[in-house]
């Protein structure tokens, strides 16, 4: 049976691109919490330069496999869509179970503990990006369950695919069934608002509209697309 994993070799430069853009991702919302509650910096820059610093870096770690790094260059494009899937899909259930789970567990006490430092990676979203998470919006409340849901799901259809090595039909399907459900939550997500007009986000704001509401969930509209291509591919080379 073939499969289009990479052959085993040393990657640098796609390390160390990864370590660039994933790096300030993990560590922006620790370092942003310090500098506002430590050393008292302005709450709203903070948050503009995190929302900057994490839309453009969580887009870029999530592409490094497309660049044409050198080490890369005997990669066939399936093979850096699948490097690319899985970066992805990691950040993406990382982010399920961890912000959005938070969020929905403690909604209630970060709306009403706006200055609190343990709040603060929330805020500094909810602060010009979408204040539907302030006001716990139904709406969005069932779209962050089924995120959370499709979470799980994805851990599981993951998890099966690191132990079989990529030979269980079981694991693709479960991990493009999760690509559907982002393709559908996220547009509803961004349908929802920007056919209210945008009366959550602060539409003064260039970094609000753009980076915070847009560019930081643009991965969840784009990247559900490839996971569907790599599931496909995969799944006819299993038969």
């Amino acid at each position: 049976m073939t499969t289009d994993l990479a052959p085993p070799t040393t990657h640098r430069d796609l390390t160390i691109a990864r370590i660039l853009t994933f790096g300030p991702v993990a560590l922006g919302l620790p370092v942003a919490t310090l500098a506002v509650f430590a050393f008292g910096a302005d709450r709203d820059r903070v948050a503009d330069c995190v929302a900057i610093v994490f839309s453009v870096a969580l887009s870029l770690g999530i592409a490094s496999p497309l660049l044409p790094l050198p080490s890369l260059r005997g990669f066939t494009k399936h093979q850096r869509l699948e490097s690319a899937v899985l970066s992805f899909l990691i950040v993406s259930y990382a982010t399920h179970l961890t912000w959005e789970l938070g969020w929905l567990v403690l909604r209630d006490a970060i709306r009403t503990h706006h200055d609190a430092a343990w709040s603060y990676a929330w805020w500094v979203y909810i602060d010009g990006g979408d204040a539907r998470y302030a006001s716990s919006d139904p709406s969005l409340v069932a779209i962050e369950i089924l995120s959370v849901v499709n979470g799980l799901i994805g851990i599981t259809g993951l998890s099966l695919y690191v132990r079989s090595k990529g030979t269980r039909r079981l694991a693709f399907q479960l991990i493009m069934a999760t690509a559907v459900v982002h393709l559908y939550s996220t547009s509803l997500y961004f349908l929802s608002e920007i056919v209210a007009g945008l009366p959550n986000v602060d539409t003064t704001s260039v970094v609000a509209t753009y980076f915070k509401f847009g560019l930081a969930n643009a991965p969840w509209i784009v990247m559900p697309w490839g996971v569907l291509a790599w599931g496909a591919h995969r799944l006819d080379r299993l038969r």
